[in-house]
């Protein structure tokens, strides 16, 4: 039903680790991705929330330039804060719609004053999304947890790619994570 890179039935894609052992926020993940201008535009028409649609944009163009373009989260922080204060409001969810458009279009002048441009296509994304996840496994974080933690003897870590599911959608939306198992001895829960 859905389609990467459809602009009128849109699939937004999440990138995450699947190390066979579990590193809780040790492994960087993009989401949202497969997010252009066409892309959110049609996200805005299929769910009726134009809000929500932005919002992920907004979200996925600082993700994906901190995790993968290394950009320092803190100038889109600085970006975001400087539209909130201009427009007399505290929270992120307190932004309107023409908020977070102008927003997006701040954040998209943070990838060019770092010389970088933010790739429209949905495939040139989702490729440098997998090398990033994979690239993390040697990031400085990543090692520590595992030498703090004794886990030896990995080759690296999987990539996981799916479907996005939303928390962000509204009221009624959600996301979780459950085991089946402890995490620390894979014993039955």
């Amino acid at each position: 039903d859905s389609e990467y890179g459809s602009s009128e039935n849109p699939l937004l894609l999440s990138v995450r680790s699947g190390a066979a052992i579990s590193m809780p926020g040790m492994m960087d993940t993009v989401l949202n991705l497969g997010m252009n201008d066409a892309v959110c535009e049609g996200l805005a028409t299929k769910s009726n929330n134009p809000r929500f649609a932005w919002d992920s944009y907004r979200r996925f163009l600082e993700m994906f330039g901190n995790v993968v373009l290394e950009i320092p989260r803190s100038l889109f922080e600085d970006e975001i804060d400087d539209v909130k204060y201009e427009k007399g409001v505290f929270e992120d969810s307190d932004l309107s719609v023409e908020d977070l458009q102008e927003v997006v279009k701040r954040f998209k002048g943070v990838y060019k004053n770092n010389n970088l441009a933010f790739p429209e296509d949905v495939y040139e994304q989702l490729s440098l999304a997998i090398g990033a996840v994979f690239k993390g496994w040697m990031g400085a974080r990543a090692v520590k947890y595992r030498e703090v933690e004794n886990i030896r003897n990995l080759l690296g870590t999987a990539v996981n790619v799916q479907a996005m599911v939303f928390g962000n959608m509204g009221d009624t939306s959600g996301t979780g994570v459950c085991f089946t198992r402890d995490p620390n001895d894979g014993k039955n829960i």
